[in-house]
């Protein structure tokens, strides 16, 4: 069953207007943490005799103008905690949130005179009756006009939960893959190997991650073929393993899932030799090998191993051979090939794999080029990007598929996106204290981790199945424990059994 809370975008302004003794403060503090209120009333103690001093009322304000402007600024979900009763400064604080992409949030707090004081005396607040009667007869005069002031959405006080904005838009979604489900596949990706216990414990922690992913359902496995760890995910030193043999010996360690890199630099092998060793890779793991390939980017990389880099056009020459090549060195016999940059006098590769074709997947968003060597010779595609990159990306494919004469149901569509599952809202929010690097702010790890509970994540990819993917790839930020595998099988789960029509 689906969360009984409202999600909303993360960050967010959420505007709250209502009498005095509404219950506003209440409600904020049970959803929202302390730091994210700005309070008129806490302000006037900061800069008067106490909450009760309105003579410190314009100073307050003042100062809550520009904390306000400062947090949405630095894109913070930021609660304002006032009557919010002046039309005027809703519409400037709606413009300011407009002005900084976030979304603005209106929570109305309708109640009674009787309710009002009632609240009133159990915070030892004096609002004489004929104030509060004046107070909601301003709300019920101006409420008509709150759902066309450019809110994203306008509430009751209704329980809430905050979410980075792709999830929170994708939440009605649960309930549609819950009761019509569609399938997907998903696989894991392992671009981290800097584990408890260090170098000596890498070889068993990294079987049980494998052993637990097969049996919580992913289909494939995939490990970055880089030599260094890249800056995304950490400093250089971090340990990183060599990828076709971590490949082998996965290989070893798994009966069924599909095995490759996400994705292998054209530029870091001899491609006839990488065919052999993907070949090799193929028939030790019993028919299960991917070829993932990719124009190749990590200067540093290059640089840091005495490798050449070649410019952007040489890279595209070599992945458009590498793509020729492959498939040729996999066949029968031991057919010379030319290409713009390769020549290889014998593409001789016995034993053969013991696939008929080895899948190619290129990896990578550009457009005009890689777009089109995907249609033009590849099984599959990874894209990195939310559900709507994804459908434009997808367009531009098919739009080269057409030019091509090339069915698009030909080419498989992967997406590859760091995801942070939960339990529930408490556990996630937890995770992301503990993952966030230090100079991040919970809001921005969230993001960029796709972070949110078991049902947030059935809703996202969900919108990514209905934008075109077949096989959403994650990398889970907390494998130093295998739980994290077995809480997201209930999403696997969620994808297992579409319907029969």
């Amino acid at each position: 069953m689906a969360d009984a809370a409202v999600v909303l975008p993360s960050p967010c302004l959420v505007v709250l207007v209502g009498p005095s003794g509404a219950g506003k403060s209440t409600w904020a503090g049970a959803h929202f943490a302390a730091d994210q209120i700005v309070s008129s009333d806490r302000l006037r103690a900061v800069v008067g005799t106490g909450e009760d001093d309105l003579a410190a009322s314009t100073d307050a304000f003042a100062i809550l103008e520009q904390i306000v402007e400062r947090r949405v600024q630095r894109r913070l979900t930021t609660v304002i905690d006032t009557l919010g009763l002046d039309a005027a400064r809703r519409s400037q604080w709606v413009a300011l949130a407009r002005r900084h992409d976030l979304p603005s949030v209106c929570v109305v707090f309708d109640t009674t005179v009787a309710e009002s004081r009632a609240r009133n005396r159990e915070r030892n607040k004096v609002v004489p009756d004929r104030v509060v009667s004046q107070q909601l007869r301003q709300l019920r005069e101006q409420r008509p006009n709150l759902a066309h002031d450019g809110y994203h959405v306008v509430l009751e006080p209704t329980p809430v939960r905050t979410a980075p904005r792709n999830i929170a838009k994708a939440a009605p979604l649960v309930e549609r893959q819950l009761h019509e489900p569609v399938g997907l596949q998903f696989g894991l990706q392992l671009p981290v190997h800097t584990w408890p216990g260090g170098p000596a414990a890498i070889r068993t922690r990294l079987q049980a991650i494998a052993v637990a992913a097969e049996q919580a359902g992913f289909s494939s496995i995939w490990v970055m073929d880089h030599f260094r760890q890249i800056p995304m995910f950490g400093a250089a030193w971090l340990d990183m393993l060599e990828s076709y043999t971590t490949l082998a010996y996965l290989a070893a360690v798994t009966e069924r899932v599909r095995l490759g890199t996400l994705v292998t630099g054209v530029t870091y092998r001899n491609v006839a030799h990488l065919g052999k060793v993907i070949a090799t890779l193929d028939v030790l793991s019993g028919g299960r090998a991917a070829c993932g390939l990719g124009l190749g980017w990590f200067e540093a990389e290059h640089v840091g191993y005495g490798w050449p880099f070649p410019s952007v056009a040489e890279r595209y020459a070599l992945l458009e051979d590498a793509l020729q090549l492959l498939p040729l060195l996999w066949g029968k016999g031991s057919p010379a090939f030319n290409g713009a940059v390769l020549n290889v006098p014998e593409a001789l590769c016995y034993p053969r794999p013991l696939q008929a074709h080895i899948p190619i997947l290129v990896g990578g968003n550009g457009e005009r080029r890689t777009l089109r060597l995907v249609a033009k010779y590849a099984d599959a595609c990874n894209i990195i990007g939310d559900a709507d990159v994804v459908a434009r990306k997808l367009r531009v494919l098919h739009e080269h598929c057409d030019a091509l004469g090339r069915d698009l149901g030909e080419i498989e569509v992967t997406q590859l996106s760091t995801t942070l599952v939960g339990g529930d809202a408490t556990e996630v929010a937890a995770l992301v204290e503990q993952l966030r690097p230090r100079r991040h702010s919970s809001e921005r790890y969230a993001a960029s981790a796709n972070a949110g509970t078991v049902l947030d994540q059935i809703g996202r990819f969900r919108e990514l199945a209905d934008s075109g993917v077949q096989t959403a790839i994650v990398s889970l930020p907390n494998l130093g424990e295998i739980a994290p595998i077995e809480r997201f099988a209930e999403v696997i789960d969620a994808f297992s059994t579409p319907c029969s029509s």
